[in-house]
């Protein structure tokens, strides 16, 4: 069986231009990185501003299990299953991390023959926006920390930086260090931490922004430390925000790129959706919507988070109207869901199937929340039995949630024509679509607005600490924004230990923190980090270049 890799190696791309032509974009606002990679320029946007809104569709999964849910290929395929019926379609992605593709999970390019390319570019360096990104946050930590040793006219105190470093890497011994140590010359020695890049807030904004005016005014927004008196500190206090302008004046623009099947795709930011919001930029997203009549983007791991923070942070914020969700589900991880073990999921076992289903009620349940048409999308496995794949679409016929089996990985577009057709259903009908929670209403309410209608949870308990920051949000009128929840993916609680659909559990908020210019605020449950571990045996162990100067071990 041939890998990801050399499925997408062995593809034949055309050139970039001819994805120019066919997304309709004016070859005047393209900026050719190569031959198969180009940058969009925002002035397009300008061009296009009288031109309706195409439909914008999302696809979301159940909680995701070392099984595999497959949600990137299922968007992949669902983009080239609707240009396969015809559709004038463009795909809206994220931006992989480095830190997962050399750890553990992977890239996020999708799968088999449902592939957005050069596989290997998006997943590395692609265009550099990963690496403009960490220098914008990084020069920030460089001129705080530099203010401090400088006469600290900003009278910060270094007990009460927050704003943390980055890497685009997954690397443990950096959540907790030392800065400054030895010389006086060094600067003055404090406690620090880094995150990943993905979860910084430079992600968040870039993400979030209208246009680089709007990025520089979001990120002069941010704070960064407060004072002996406790008063916040921004980056307008710093002075930096031409800087950072100047540093993501290219990172700002989206990337096209195409599927194996030469599909456009736009693919630009990249935040993690269980620590940061999950959805790629609003730049790219209304730039699609005005180039074709359906755009097809996915929101990081289940619909308790990415989806939740698609609907309710990024719809909300830039006034976005979704037409349909799809949430994807497979017969292994449901399996697993239903407490079958890693090991045993080639057996055939539905009543564990119909146990785990549970997980996938509950999704529908919250994605109808919403108000937005649904379907479920079951990502087909080779190993899957005819009487798994017959009880799962059974059991969805019976609670009336349309479905469709869906063989993107095999076949490509081809494997989503069923499913493709009925998502054009679906964009035909009225989406009732609203966020869940009123914004004004109190950050208290809203944690436990979503803990209960999302999670299924019975209530939210706030630690002394939260406690304290959630009145200091109150004193500054921050207490007004969306709420951004961080959360372990594996799990509807705050433990990723329990799968399935879990009853009469609270969720714990640790700690809150502010993003005021990507414009939320960060609400930390359980023990979440925001830099991630390597695995004991890396991912990156198994890559290299071959005799050929082929690539190889990635993924």
């Amino acid at each position: 069986m041939k890998t990801d890799l050399q499925i997408a190696q062995e593809n034949q791309m055309v050139i970039i231009d001819e994805i120019v032509t066919k997304a309709g974009i004016n070859p005047k606002y393209v900026e050719h990185y190569g031959l198969t990679k180009a940058k969009i320029d925002l002035g397009i946007l300008d061009e296009l501003q009288s031109k309706e809104d195409g439909k914008l569709v999302l696809v979301t999964a159940i909680n995701p299990t070392k099984a595999g849910e497959g949600k990137s290929t299922t968007t992949v395929g669902l983009v080239d299953g609707l240009a396969k019926i015809g559709k004038n379609v463009m795909g809206c992605l994220r931006e992989p991390s480095l830190g997962p593709v050399f750890g553990l999970k992977g890239g996020a390019t999708g799968g088999g023959y449902a592939q957005v390319v050069p596989m290997e570019d998006i997943n590395l360096h692609f265009t550099g926006d990963m690496h403009a990104i960490t220098t914008a946050n990084n020069l920030v930590a460089a001129i705080l920390d530099n203010s401090i040793y400088q006469g600290n006219e900003l009278n910060i105190d270094p007990t009460k930086v927050i704003w943390k470093r980055c890497l685009d890497m997954n690397d443990r011994t950096l959540r907790d260090i030392t800065i400054a140590q030895g010389k006086p010359t060094n600067g003055v020695e404090r406690k620090d931490s880094f995150c990943i890049t993905v979860a910084t807030e430079v992600m968040a904004i870039l993400c979030l922004s209208k246009d680089l005016k709007d990025f520089e005014e979001r990120i002069n927004r941010c704070v960064v430390a407060y004072t002996y008196d406790n008063e916040p500190v921004t980056i307008k206090d710093l002075k930096v925000a031409g800087a950072l302008s100047v540093i993501m004046k290219d990172a700002i623009k989206p990337n096209l790129v195409q599927t194996l099947e030469k599909t456009p795709v736009l693919i630009h930011g990249g935040p993690f959706a269980n620590i940061a919001h999950g959805c790629n930029s609003v730049i790219a997203t209304k730039m699609a919507l005005k180039l074709s009549d359906y755009v097809i983007t996915e929101a990081g791991f289940g619909a308790d988070l990415g989806a939740e923070k698609f609907l309710d942070i990024k719809c909300r914020l830039a006034n976005l109207k979704p037409s349909a969700v799809v949430i994807v589900a497979t017969i292994r991880a449901l399996k697993m869901h239903g407490g079958v073990d890693s090991e045993n999921l080639a057996n055939e076992n539905v009543e564990a199937l119909l146990k785990g289903v549970e997980n996938l009620e509950k999704h529908i349940e919250s994605v109808k929340q919403f108000g937005v048409p649904m379907i479920v999308a079951v990502n087909k496995f080779a190993k899957d039995t005819d009487a798994e794949v017959n009880a799962l679409i059974k059991w969805c016929e019976e609670k009336n949630v349309s479905v469709s089996l869906s063989d993107a990985w095999a076949k490509g577009g081809e494997g989503t024509v069923d499913l493709a057709e009925k998502v054009v259903e679906l964009c035909s009908k009225e989406s009732d679509f609203s966020p869940i929670y009123d914004v004004n209403d109190s950050i208290e309410n809203k944690v436990k607005i979503i803990t209960q209608k999302i999670y299924g949870g019975n209530d939210v308990v706030f630690s002394d600490e939260a406690k304290t920051q959630i009145e200091l949000m109150k004193k500054y009128g921050w207490d007004k924004l969306p709420i951004c929840m961080a959360k372990t993916p594996l799990s509807l609680t705050d433990d990723p230990k329990i799968q399935g659909r879990p009853y009469d559990f609270d969720i714990h908020v640790t700690e809150l923190k502010v993003s005021a210019g990507a414009g939320f605020i960060v609400v930390y449950t359980g023990n979440i980090m925001t830099m991630p571990g390597l695995p004991k045996v890396p991912a990156a162990l198994g890559m290299g270049i071959d005799d050929q100067g082929e690539s190889y071990g990635i993924f």
